[in-house]
């Protein structure tokens, strides 16, 4: 049961990085999530906006904290904002206890660079993913955390169009 005490929904943006096959990066986590095992669950890079920033420049920089990844170039921002709600042991517990999930707005982006470019330590950030690889958007839901999958899916039927 989600606690009616905590019904904020943290704002966050999400980048889907595409490679020149129109493949998506996708970052494996390593810590725990949801109980379910260290390693299991790969996402694309997403995370927090911060007071008063503009949305492209949040995923720019947290494409960057994430993955090191500089050479990129808008493609595509969705038409809408995606929310999810968190397993209801981390309500309370994440982000502080302010939030029940997140709202998401999502960008494409187009990567201009080297997979040698790509960096999952980027000093001064917290280390979000121990491996990376390129993956078909029709892989996306499958390797993605049970509690995040519902976002993908809405996502690609948005930017499905974009992929292999």
């Amino acid at each position: 049961m989600i606690r009616p005490d905590i019904t904020a929904y943290r704002p966050c943006v999400g980048i889907m990085l595409l490679n020149a096959k129109n493949q998506a990066w996708i970052g494996r986590r390593f810590e725990k999530q949801n109980g379910d095992g260290i390693g299991k669950w790969w996402q694309m890079p997403q995370g927090g906006v911060d007071d008063g920033e503009d949305l492209k420049a949040a995923a720019l920089r947290e494409l960057y904290e994430e993955t090191g990844v500089t050479h990129a170039s808008f493609v595509e921002e969705s038409p809408r904002w995606y929310t999810y709600d968190l397993p209801e042991q981390l309500i309370g517990n994440s982000w502080g206890g302010k939030y029940r999930g997140q709202k998401q707005k999502w960008f494409a982006l187009r990567f201009e660079g080297q997979d040698s470019e790509i960096k999952l330590i980027v000093p001064g950030h917290k280390q979000e993913f121990d491996e990376w690889r390129w993956a078909k958007l029709s892989e996306l839901i499958d390797l993605i955390i049970p509690f995040k999958r519902g976002v993908y899916v809405e996502l690609l039927k948005d930017f499905g169009h974009l992929g292999s």
